[in-house]
């Protein structure tokens, strides 16, 4: 049956599911915090109810109905988390998750553009409860007391809404009475008011120290008490909480292989989600699945690991490695399936690992918490030092969709992927890339073009700094190069003509303004002669780069530019029988001139987080966060020297951390000496004398912190274009410039 509305047409279906299926339903909204607390009470939870819950953080107008339609007899309970971005979102969502317990998480900056102010995001967002028995909120935020309040009075008339509140207020639910953190764990001590004459004082303890976390605890305490969890049980479940990864984790690996560490859950849903990453991943042409038993799926092993079967089947799986007792029972179940290796246990498989040969493939490790995969992956993980990148891929993702919005109907979009993708690694990037269908990428040379072919990218790639050397393997490997002189543009002509090759594709640069590279006014009368009669060259595109489109200062330059550019494309148009795609509008182009996008616009660092235009730039998400850990913490005493040449000398008694990164590994030498900061345990750390090639040492006095523990060079709570001004540059130098020898991690949507 073909419908108008695709999406319409699966919400409607959704509702309709739904109502078949009674059971208590957990909705959750907010700004943040939603997956943690929907992770958290399947973690609490599960050994008392079969749980059917989002998987992720599927909790849009697409998410929400993949998530309801896992629905089934055999569930007891569902946790479902719902976000919007505009108003009016809501009704639909309501109306699928229909839950009968409301949790609002918190409220924040988060998704805000879509919203007037932050009243009308938390009206909007209690949409969700409508028809809701019980909502669950923190009373201490004044705006979420206020109207959640209004909301019960105006809008909930039946009286049907009970409230269960915490906070540090005497009319909570769950009066805070206090907080207390120490050595990563933290003690929280509330009141429970069961009714006016029944008030039970009890302490929780959970294996985090962070205030979000904090928060998040409370909340599922919250829910935990609302479902007559025993305080014995409360206690001994919340002390077992575990860190939530919430998004894949792509890795570089042994022998030239990728792993994908997915291993914090293991269900049917989320494998074929962790699958469907997995199938993206071109740049190795073998993919392997490393699984262990699925527990507490509400089918018989018979059933469910044929299921599966058939699922891998489907999916292309190369090789099946199969951990666990019941799946090692279930191995006839695999027969189809070439290459299949089963094993009782994570010991047992390590004990075999070397004669398994994993080499050059794409490994996807997907496990139940209980299995402790990270044992698998330590032995799977290429060895490389302890600082490393984080790429989120679902922020890349956004910041590309932001821009993509912007785009007039028709305009096509060029990423730049050039340096490494400006430190954050071409591959995975540019297949992230293709996947949403962008319709070219640029690089700085032929090498790492060619690469990006040897990976499996097949879209377009322009060569903007093309040698004559590389001619051959441009052609090789479909490449399309920049031609900006003459001399360039004569040897590739004399080089296609040699090969007796017509049409090849290239772009060719003007220079407007910029003076570093292309074809001025004075050489179009000659250019024009060569392109009209070369059959060899075919013109894909003409561009030209702007100077200043982020400064309100240079516009009447930028203007003149364009202008400039659009008479000289006419006279090259002139003289050739055939369309070619125009494109003059970089980054903050984009949005400050959309009258200068013509065919094509060229996405560059906005694409990783960074806009020099602040209305563009608070619209962007933190795509890379560079991270190390402390190697040693010593006190050192007043008018002791640190680091080379005694360039610091301190004047009081000092902690001061050694963290594992230097010059070596991109971070400018120019940072030390007080210039640089770096995060320790959330708070900010001097950089205290001369940075050295692997090493840096830190401040930290009066920060609580020890040996091993995390430190944020750069990353959302800490931007890179900080970093920046700190090094007297800009954010491009500090990205471009992280050393080849820092692990990159990816992590998926």
């Amino acid at each position: 049956m073909q419908v108008k509305n695709v999406l319409q047409a699966l919400q409607l279906l959704v509702i309709n599911r739904r109502k078949k299926f009674q059971l208590p339903v957990i909705g959750i909204t907010g700004s943040n915090g939603k997956t943690i607390v929907k992770e958290w009470l399947y973690q609490l939870l599960q050994k008392d109810y079969a749980i059917v819950r989002s998987p992720k953080s599927y909790n849009s107008q697409i998410g929400v109905p993949l998530s309801i339609w896992q629905m089934s007899s055999h569930h007891t309970l569902g946790i479902f988390e719902a976000g919007i971005s505009q108003p009016g979102e809501m009704q639909q969502l309501e109306k699928m998750i229909a839950p009968s317990i409301g949790v609002f998480s918190n409220i924040g900056e988060a998704h805000s553009e879509g919203f007037l102010n932050i009243r009308q995001k938390i009206n909007e967002k209690l949409g969700l409860f409508v028809n809701s028995s019980l909502l669950i909120y923190n009373a201490d935020n004044p705006d979420i007391n206020e109207a959640v309040n209004t909301f019960a009075n105006n809008v909930r008339t039946d009286g049907g809404l009970q409230l269960f509140t915490w906070g540090k207020k005497e009319s909570a639910t769950l009066q805070i009475i206090s907080i207390e953190k120490k050595s990563g764990v933290t003690a929280i001590t509330a009141l429970y008011k069961q009714s006016p004459v029944n008030e039970q004082r009890t302490t929780i303890h959970i294996p985090f120290a962070d205030d979000a976390s904090i928060e998040n605890a409370i909340t599922c305490w919250c829910v935990l008490l609302q479902l007559n969890i025993s305080s014995t049980q409360i206690a001994e479940s919340m002390r077992q909480l575990r860190t939530v990864e919430m998004r894949l984790e792509l890795k570089k690996g042994i022998n030239n292989c990728s792993i994908i560490n997915d291993s914090y859950s293991a269900d049917i849903n989320s494998l074929t989600i962790a699958l469907d990453f997995l199938a993206q991943q071109k740049q190795h042409a073998n993919h392997t699945l490393v699984l262990s038993d699925i527990l507490q799926s509400g089918k018989s092993s018979d059933t469910l690991y044929a299921d599966i079967a058939s699922i891998l089947k489907q999916k292309n799986i190369n090789r099946f490695i199969g951990i666990g007792p019941e799946i090692y029972k279930q191995q006839q179940a695999f027969k189809n399936i070439a290459h299949a290796h089963f094993f009782s246990s994570v010991a047992d498989f390590k004990q075999h690992f070397h004669a398994l040969h994993f080499f050059n493939e794409t490994i996807l490790l997907k496990g139940a918490r209980v299995f402790e995969f990270e044992q698998i992956s330590h032995l799977l993980e290429e060895k490389v030092h302890q600082t490393v990148l984080e790429i989120d891929l679902s922020a890349i993702t956004h910041n590309l969709k932001q821009y993509q919005q912007l785009i007039n109907p028709g305009v096509k979009l060029m990423a730049m992927v050039k340096a490494f993708s400006y430190g954050s690694g071409s591959f995975e990037i540019a297949n992230l890339l293709q996947f949403h269908k962008v319709d070219y990428l640029a690089v700085a040379f032929a090498d790492e073009g060619v690469e990006l072919r040897k990976s499996g990218i097949s879209l377009p790639i322009m060569v903007m700094t093309p040698e004559e050397n590389t001619f051959d393997v441009m052609v090789q490997y479909d490449l399309e190069p920049e031609l900006y002189s003459f001399n360039i543009l004569q040897s590739f002509h004399h080089y296609l003509e040699q090969a007796a090759i017509e049409n090849y594709p290239v772009h060719i640069k003007l220079d407007t303004g910029m003076h570093r590279l292309g074809f001025e006014e004075t050489d179009l009368v000659q250019l024009k002669k060569l392109l009209q009669r070369s059959g060899r060259l075919k013109i894909q595109s003409v561009f030209s780069h702007l100077v200043a489109s982020d400064n309100a200062q240079h516009d009447d330059f930028t203007l003149q530019q364009a202008a400039k550019f659009t008479i000289w494309c006419q006279q090259l148009q002139q003289v050739l029988s055939y369309s070619f795609i125009r494109h003059i509008a970089n980054t903050s182009a984009i949005m400050r001139h959309k009258e200068l996008q013509f065919d094509m616009v060229r996405l560059g660092i906005g694409l990783y987080g960074v806009d020099s235009y602040e209305p563009m730039q608070s619209q962007l998400q933190n795509v890379t966060t560079l991270k190390t850990t402390i190697a040693q913490i010593r006190k050192v005493k007043a008018g002791e020297s640190v680091g080379y040449n005694r360039a610091a000398v301190l004047r009081q008694d000092s902690m001061i951390a050694t963290a594992r990164i230097g010059y070596a590994d991109g971070y400018p030498r120019i940072l030390g000496n007080g210039n640089g900061k770096m995060l320790v345990s959330g708070k900010m750390a001097p950089v205290v004398g001369n940075v050295c090639m692997d090493m840096v040492m830190l401040n930290i006095t009066g920060i609580d912190a020890k040996e091993g523990d995390e430190v944020i060079v750069f990353g959302a709570a800490l931007p890179v274009t900080n970093v920046g001004k700190w090094a007297n540059t800009i954010a491009y130098e500090i990205l471009a410039g992280i050393s080849q020898r820092v692990k990159r991690v990816y992590y998926g949507e």
